[in-house]
């Protein structure tokens, strides 16, 4: 197992970032840590209720003039903030795999992945523009545009500190909206630096804005009359209450939940293709991703036994320690609570009577004693009535589920209450066309693990996956973030009136 050797770290105080200005706070605080030393890094502080007030009505004072600011020069903002992530790549990497433990070079491809929403953004004033009918009527057209809204929030999680971030703000921003990002508290520090990039980009002071903090923050963003529209992604029962609590309150909400993403091998796939595509999405940033592989569903017990032999040995040869090694193949999980939670699931399966082919409890990595580290687990003979299969275990943890024929394996994802991602390996086109076409599951992949769309298309699952009417970026992000005005023009030329008329109008 390959790790860096360990540097004793200052602790630092991460604060909030309201008009165009950093405060350190003046509410408690709570520690942060690097996950792969276990050491404390920072202190976070936690908004108080007129923090978050104030982080709010800066939003509001900064929202006229910039909702009025031509959307071609909105998108230049945009352009400037994309080249700065950049040539900053490196340092953001660094900041995420300090604060979340992933490996770097998946650090990487997370910015990646949310400047591809950043440069989508850039596209705005395309988007922007409304429908025009010429000649509705005799002297009358007509036309639709779409405005901003006012001051958005993200709420976002702690496993995507930047791409979930850019999956918000860069769309809300170039529609013309001010913003407040309310990151997790266990990773927050990216936020500050978006925040510095943004203000160097040439954004105003007060369009964003960011709030640290706990539950407290949250209700506080969710309770406020100047807050017109919640974005939110997390766990499922968090989304409920973010849902309930926000729309309760008049905002519109846009929450995506949690996801337990099965994918379905066939008889007849490419065996070595189907475990090597499983290895980097069920053990990829130590599982913590909602889009992550956590169930297969082996057709056969042929199919499941070619699996597990083709698994089992890369499961146990995974390279394991700090992130900033890039020879590391999976870092730390994000907490100690984390990492026993998940080990507690390995104890539950065992006892269900599940097959541990790989068992990563045991996992010890050489100068890094005290990290959250969890080797790859790997489960054979897993039912649907097992807890590991239930719940959304969000770790190094992969189950392999038996099942006789494609309907089963279709019956088995449908009848899942999470809908987010799945997918299908397969060399049968018309097998591939049948699970796409009848599957109850928002984002699907056939021969491709993680089917997350590109930025120009749209984020978002089915079921309890989802809370609100819109997906993320893409075209949805547009709906979120605007609101539609109709309008019809007739100019009256004519010196003769045309009287009163009372019958409903028509063409």
């Amino acid at each position: 197992m390959s790790v860096h050797t360990s540097e004793r770290t200052s602790i630092k105080t991460i604060g909030h970032y309201v008009g165009g200005r950093h405060l350190s706070g003046s509410g408690a605080s709570v520690p942060s840590y690097d996950p792969a030393s276990g050491a404390q890094t920072g202190a976070v502080a936690l908004a108080t209720p007129g923090e978050v007030d104030a982080a709010v009505k800066a939003a509001e004072a900064a929202f006229p003039a910039w909702a009025q600011t031509p959307p071609l020069k909105r998108a230049r903002v945009m352009f400037r903030f994309k080249e700065l992530l950049e040539r900053d790549m490196h340092k953001l990497a660094t900041v995420i795999t300090r604060e979340h433990g992933k490996v770097v070079s998946d650090a990487r491809g997370e910015l990646v992945r949310g400047m591809e929403v950043v440069e989508y953004a850039c596209g705005i004033p395309e988007l922007l523009k409304g429908d025009y009918t010429e000649q509705i009527a005799n002297g009358i057209d007509a036309w639709t545009m779409r405005q901003p809204l006012g001051v958005c929030v993200g709420i976002t999680p702690f496993n995507f500190p930047a791409m979930v971030p850019m999956w918000m703000f860069p769309m809300a921003i170039a529609c013309g909206n001010c913003f407040v990002l309310k990151p997790s508290e266990r990773d927050p520090g990216m936020s500050l630096l978006l925040a510095e990039l943004l203000k160097e980009a040439g954004l105003p002071d007060g369009v964003f804005n960011v709030v640290q903090g706990d539950k407290g923050a949250v209700d506080a963003l969710l309770d406020h009359p100047g807050v017109r529209a919640v974005s939110f992604v997390g766990s499922t029962p968090v989304a409920e209450y973010i849902y309930a609590r926000g729309a309760a309150n008049g905002k519109r909400v846009q929450a995506l939940g949690g996801a337990k993403n099965h994918m379905v091998v066939m008889p007849d796939a490419d065996l070595d293709k189907a475990a090597d595509a499983l290895i980097g999405a069920g053990y990829g940033a130590a599982g913590e991703r909602c889009m992550a592989i956590s169930v297969v569903v082996a057709v056969g017990d042929a199919t499941a036994d070619a699996l597990v032999e083709r698994l089992a040995p890369k499961v146990r040869a995974l390279r394991i320690g700090d992130g900033m090694d890039e020879q590391v193949e999976m870092g730390p999980l994000i907490t100690a609570e984390h990492r026993e939670r998940v080990a507690s699931y390995i104890d539950d399966g065992v006892a269900a009577g599940a097959e541990l082919v790989v068992d990563g409890r045991g996992c010890r990595v050489a100068g890094r004693e005290n990290g959250y580290f969890l080797g790859g687990t790997l489960f054979d003979r897993v039912t649907p009535g097992m807890r590991i299969y239930r719940d959304e275990i969000f770790g190094p943890v992969l189950c392999i589920v038996r099942v006789p024929d494609f309907a089963s394996a279709l019956r088995l994802v449908d009848e899942n209450e999470y809908g987010n991602g799945t997918s299908i390996f397969t060399r049968d086109g018309h097998a591939a066309r049948e699970f796409a076409h009848r599957v109850q599951v928002g984002m699907i992949g056939i021969n491709i693990p993680i089917p997350v769309p590109m930025a120009f298309h749209s984020f978002g699952g089915w079921k309890k996956s989802l809370l609100g009417d819109h997906h993320a970026h893409g075209t949805e992000a547009v709906r979120f973030y605007t609101r539609q005005k109709a309008v019809t023009q007739r100019w009256l030329v004519d010196a003769a009136s045309l009287g009163a008329q009372f019958a409903m109008p028509t063409h």
